[in-house]
């Protein structure tokens, strides 16, 4: 009885050892979740993303841009410039330009970088078509800009004058570029083509998809609309706000102050 009981305890003792030795190597052998890398690593400076001979262009009289505050400039960045042609009793043109960028990186449980980007870019668009007092708003897509683009047009009326606004929202790889660009005629003047504005707005949202690229050592193949080989994607949690809101903030309040001033309007 006694031998019986022995080797009946042995056996159990060895069938669970077993157990738990299959369990650990079933778990070591069991792969880590992964996710592809992020594309791109940096973003290039935000005041140089666009040449002297745009900048000249689109806001000819602005002297130098104005960097956004950023807590980190490989992830987000941002600039701004402000242009009025004061021609006294016969008026006024301004001209309102931002570009903003955000770079998203890969995690396991939000997804590759590019997805990532890409769910931001819908965000940014919808978000510029939705505008509070936005009129005729139109959307359209814009080809040869990085992977894929969209522009947003309407026009906002402020107390100095009827604002015209353009916004292009691009993604290359795992950033998207927002480009705002509006004008209007203070005083008197006339206001501006909104054609001619989204042709100059469009212009450079691709000269700053090139910049991106180039900070990347890509040549700029992204800005010919060379379409992304490898999904990529995800950023961090303080680049979920949007460059497009924030651009259009500052802007709208500061042409509410002074129109010989700063009148800005938003995106």
């Amino acid at each position: 009885m006694l031998v019986a009981a022995g080797c009946s305890s042995d056996s159990g003792s060895g069938d669970s050892t077993d157990k738990a030795a299959k369990a650990a190597a079933s778990a070591s052998a069991s792969p880590s979740p992964t996710v592809e890398a992020a594309a791109y690593g940096k973003l290039p400076e935000p005041c140089k993303t666009l040449s002297k001979k745009t900048l000249k262009d689109l806001v000819p009289e602005s002297k130098s841009g104005k960097e956004g505050k950023s807590d980190d400039i490989s992830t987000r960045g941002s600039c701004s410039w402000n242009s009025l042609d004061n021609n006294g009793v016969k008026g006024s043109q301004f001209r309102w330009l931002n570009v903003s960028m955000l770079r998203f990186e890969s995690d396991v449980t939000r997804g590759p970088a590019d997805k990532l980007a890409q769910e931001y870019l819908e965000k940014q668009v919808q978000d510029a078509q939705a505008v509070a007092g936005a009129k005729s708003t139109k959307s359209e897509p814009v080809p040869g800009t990085g992977d894929e683009a969209t522009a947003v047009r309407y026009e906002l009326k402020k107390k100095e004058g009827t604002f015209k606004q353009q916004t292009v929202v691009a993604r290359v790889e795992n950033v998207v570029v927002t480009l705002d660009y509006n004008g209007a005629g203070l005083a008197g003047d006339k206001s501006p083509s909104a054609d001619d504005l989204m042709k100059d707005a469009k212009k450079a949202a691709k000269e700053a998809v090139a910049a991106v690229s180039d900070a990347n050592g890509a040549g700029g193949g992204k800005a010919s609309g060379a379409p992304s080989k490898a999904p990529s994607k995800a950023p961090s949690k303080s680049a979920s706000k949007s460059p497009s809101k924030d651009a259009s903030e500052e802007p709208a309040k500061e042409a509410s102050t002074s129109p010989s001033k700063k009148p800005a309007s938003k995106s």
